[in-house]
């Protein structure tokens, strides 16, 4: 088995056919079948299904760990170009859209400052979307929602925000100086979907009063959500985040009285040692949250921690 087999099987993976997969990689089809026959009888499974031009179950296996292969190889890389002085090379780190609205220009810029050799690779999604990333080794580390119960994940606490309802000024609910859950469920609401970390903090806080939340829609994107009330098409419950920036209109936010709050973290894979490039990250991470979280009321930053588990501290 060697790094060029499991290349093309990712390629495959990713472009769907062996065609489109020597496109990709600057070679010939014949290369393509010949390095996934080759491959294909060292591990003496079927990795790809012809007939069906899919992966077997047994191929996504295999891609799923090639990946982490090469993403250890690339912080292997990295981390040998820090030893020998300042902290340098590529790193992909994931945030939910509400978080990455206040916290990306402060967490560039002070990795500017801090580490200007670290390169910075942003992808924004979903919960649901990062998690799975994570895992496949595409990216290192992710900023989600919590909780998060799964043994595969490190798990940091970030910070916990919370939550306002964000409603159009024509709605009875904008009359009122703050609104508890009972309240709130005597209206239709814009809700994310069962499982949806906000709608599952609400719906316990709401089983806490003896109150069901009535959903005006379901909608998986808290942006989504806040745009729509924004726009008068009913009021929401949201993160107090999701709001910073946003200029005035006809719409008003009111705090929720004893305000649920949604919690905020970093997950790493938790048998993936860091990168030097993702540590740096992290500590600079670490401190922005802190600093902005001093600047927006509703933002509780957790305690300092100390580096992501497996590493020592120091770059040496």
């Amino acid at each position: 088995m060697d790094l060029r087999q499991l290349d093309t099987l990712v390629a495959v993976a990713e472009h769907r056919t062996f065609s489109a997969a020597a496109t990709a990689l600057h070679t010939v089809q014949s290369n393509v079948s010949s390095h996934i026959a080759k491959l294909e009888r060292e591990l003496a499974v079927e990795l790809v299904d012809r007939g069906a031009g899919r992966l077997t179950r047994a191929g996504e296996v295999v891609v799923q760990r090639a990946r982490r292969v090469h993403a250890e190889l690339a912080a292997l890389t990295n981390d040998l170009a820090s030893v020998q002085g300042e902290v340098s090379g590529r790193t992909l780190l994931g945030m939910v859209g509400t978080t990455s609205r206040w916290l990306t220009a402060p967490l560039v810029e002070g990795l500017l400052e801090q580490h200007p050799g670290v390169e910075l690779v942003l992808v924004e999604a979903t919960t649901t979307g990062l998690l799975p990333q994570v895992i496949a080794g595409r990216i290192e580390q992710s900023i989600v929602n919590l909780p998060i119960a799964d043994p595969d994940f490190d798990v940091e606490i970030l910070f916990d925000e919370e939550l306002v309802c964000v409603t159009p000024t024509n709605h009875p609910l904008a009359e009122l100086d703050s609104v508890d859950l009972v309240e709130l469920a005597r209206h239709p609401l814009l809700l994310g979907p069962p499982g949806n970390a906000v709608r599952d903090v609400l719906d316990r806080v709401a089983s806490d009063v003896d109150v069901q939340l009535d959903p005006l829609v379901q909608i998986d994107g808290v942006r989504l959500m806040a745009s729509l009330a924004i726009d008068g098409f009913g009021p929401t419950v949201v993160p107090v985040t999701a709001m910073v920036g946003t200029s005035a209109g006809d719409w008003r936010s009111v705090p929720i009285e004893e305000a649920p709050r949604r919690r905020v973290g970093l997950v790493r894979h938790s048998r993936a040692l860091p990168s030097a490039p993702g540590r740096a990250v992290t500590r600079v991470l670490r401190e922005t949250v802190i600093e902005q979280a001093a600047l927006v009321d509703g933002i509780h930053a957790a305690e300092t921690r100390g580096d992501p588990p497996g590493t020592s501290g120091a770059e040496q």
